[in-house]
């Protein structure tokens, strides 16, 4: 009997899968714990119904996020800070600062753990800082440090 998983069932299937299993064993079983629909015709055009959706929805997002990378990389994040004689600052710009800064001057929210830096900002002048908007889009922010 051809069924589509409705959940992951260990040793058989993942959710969204098509697959031929025996029919004892999806009727007392995956049908009766309905963790598996019987494939019909009307069964397999929904399925493949939201899996079209689901691919839209993942361009829409990719989509977007390479909207973002470009507004990102045409702007520069302006922050103030301490500093001592040759340059190098009191404390640090981490991550948080930059994400701060970006939501109050530019309205863009982006979530401080998505900002990649190996270690914070610990001088004056200008920086590129990586940013992970999306597992397939990365953007960079310019970030400028200037004596307060």
């Amino acid at each position: 009997m051809k069924v589509i998983f409705k959940q992951d069932v260990k040793g058989k299937g993942k959710k969204g899968e098509v697959k031929n299993v025996s029919d004892g064993y999806a009727r007392n079983y995956l049908l009766k714990h309905n963790l598996a629909v019987e494939a019909t015709k009307a069964n397999l055009k929904e399925h493949e119904a939201q899996e079209n959706k689901k691919q839209k929805e993942a361009q829409a997002e990719i989509d977007e996020a390479k909207r973002l990378k470009e507004t990102l990389e045409n702007l520069t994040v302006e922050l103030q800070a301490k500093s001592g004689d040759k340059g190098s600052l009191f404390g640090s710009i981490t991550s948080k600062h930059i994400s701060e800064e970006l939501k109050k001057n530019h309205n863009i929210k982006i979530d401080k753990r998505k900002i990649e830096m190996d270690s914070p900002i610990r001088t004056l002048g200008y920086t590129n800082v990586p940013v992970k908007l999306h597992n397939e889009v990365m953007g960079t922010i310019k970030v400028h440090v200037s004596e307060k």
